[in-house]
């Protein structure tokens, strides 16, 4: 959908596999966020969707059906007044994609969180992203009690009885619960609503240097196209603070990984500004807030397939430094979540790989000491890490990445 301004608010969509994400952006937005051809296949996310709309309210409707994604009425009233454009991040609800939920985690500002009416309530991961969204510091929650159109009364009573229960003692305790029905375009609007009530635009600094996020990178060329007209690498992320316009120098770093005389080092990739694109339409300069894409100069070889998400972009000079080293300030949580059973957080060991989620960058530490309440790890592949940044920590638990706390960069 394009949108008339540029996003002003990114607002995640989390929950368990199947409980109805896509089809809920879909509903909000006009666009499928699986787009690629094994989404498709498999019918789940994989990789972070992302998509925009732009929210109206009419002037003449009562509420909760004066709240749309249409600039003219769907009761026939004329014109609505345009509120605000959103970007929608989905994130992928599968067990074995939490990592890919945790990079989307930090660019969003709030979120919904989507649980189907049909199943108990929690499923593992609609546990394991919620604590994500406690650990990563999104405390602005919706939450969507999606499918009511295959329960009965009763049931989605009991539904939603509990979510209560389950949201007590986190960030989403309080939160408003829509029942909605995603297929059947039942209640979005009081959705819209209670998004434009509960989930503000956060209030960005557009005067610092330029930092952005990466949460996807893109090769958008055909096969087969002529050399003249390849068209040069696509990043795409949320600007966290800054501008960037058309023709600006960028740095992104970490870059890549260069090999000479038998040792490896990691180089900051450079390039320029070649379009900006936000909400569909192409933009001069960019601000803070929603999603952007920068098509840049960079050969498409480096950023296709995500392969430089991770990465941070700013002015060459202004980006902070990478590391390859962290200390971390460590809170670990009492018990594992996104696994059926009851398992306790063991203390942090030396010479264990932990997964380390660094804003929307992922990288493998291995502890070099550890004590009850901090760590120091050699990390596999370097990051972008500032003091006092949060840092997300799983550990391999059953062959798959879990969640168990969170570190403070020192």
């Amino acid at each position: 959908m394009k949108v008339p301004v540029q996003p002003s608010v990114n607002v995640g969509i989390v929950g368990h596999v199947d409980h109805g994400k896509t089809a809920l952006v879909f509903r909000l937005t006009g666009d499928k966020t699986d787009r690629h051809s094994e989404e498709i296949r498999r019918g789940i996310s994989i990789r972070l969707g992302y998509a925009d709309a732009a929210f109206y309210k009419c002037p003449k409707c009562d509420f909760p059906k004066n709240y749309g994604t249409s600039e003219t009425c769907k009761n026939g009233h004329g014109p609505a007044e345009f509120l605000r454009a959103v970007s929608f991040v989905d994130s992928p609800g599968h067990e074995t994609l939490m990592a890919t939920m945790l990079s989307g985690a930090a660019i969003m500002n709030g979120a919904l969180l989507v649980i189907a009416a049909n199943e108990p309530c929690p499923q593992p991961q609609t546990r394991e992203h919620l604590m994500a969204l406690n650990i990563i510091g999104v405390d602005k929650v919706v939450i969507v009690q999606n499918k009511i159109d295959i329960v009965d009364d009763a049931q989605a009573k009991k539904n939603y009885d509990e979510i209560e229960q389950f949201v007590k003692g986190t960030v989403a305790e309080g939160a408003p619960v829509v029942p909605l029905s995603a297929h059947h375009d039942v209640n979005v609007d009081t959705l819209i609503a209670q998004i434009e009530e509960t989930i503000p635009s956060p209030v960005l600094d557009d005067k610092k240097p330029p930092k952005m996020f990466v949460a996807r990178s893109f090769d958008v060329n055909q096969p087969g196209i002529p050399p003249e007209k390849i068209a040069g690498g696509v990043l795409g992320g949320s600007l966290m603070q800054g501008r960037l316009k058309v023709k600006d120098e960028i740095e992104i770093s970490p870059g890549r990984q260069v090999t000479s005389g038998g040792k490896s080092t990691w180089e900051s990739l450079t390039s320029e500004v070649d379009s900006l694109q936000s909400g569909g339409t192409a933009r001069k300069e960019v601000h803070p807030g929603g999603l952007v894409a920068i098509r840049t100069g960079l050969d498409p070889s480096l950023t296709k397939a995500d392969s430089l998400v991770g990465r941070v972009v700013g002015h060459p000079g202004s980006v902070p430094p990478m590391v390859s080293k962290i200390t971390a300030e460590t809170h670990l949580l009492e018990r594992v979540v996104g696994v059926a059973d009851d398992l306790k957080v063991e203390g942090i060991k030396t010479n264990e790989p932990l997964m380390m989620s660094v804003g929307t960058a992922l990288t493998v530490g291995v502890v070099t000491s550890a004590r009850s309440d901090s760590a120091e790890m050699a990390l596999k592949i370097p990051v972008v890490a500032e003091p006092g940044q949060r840092i997300a920590i799983s550990r391999r638990i059953g062959g798959k990445w879990r969640l168990i706390g969170y570190g403070i960069n020192k």
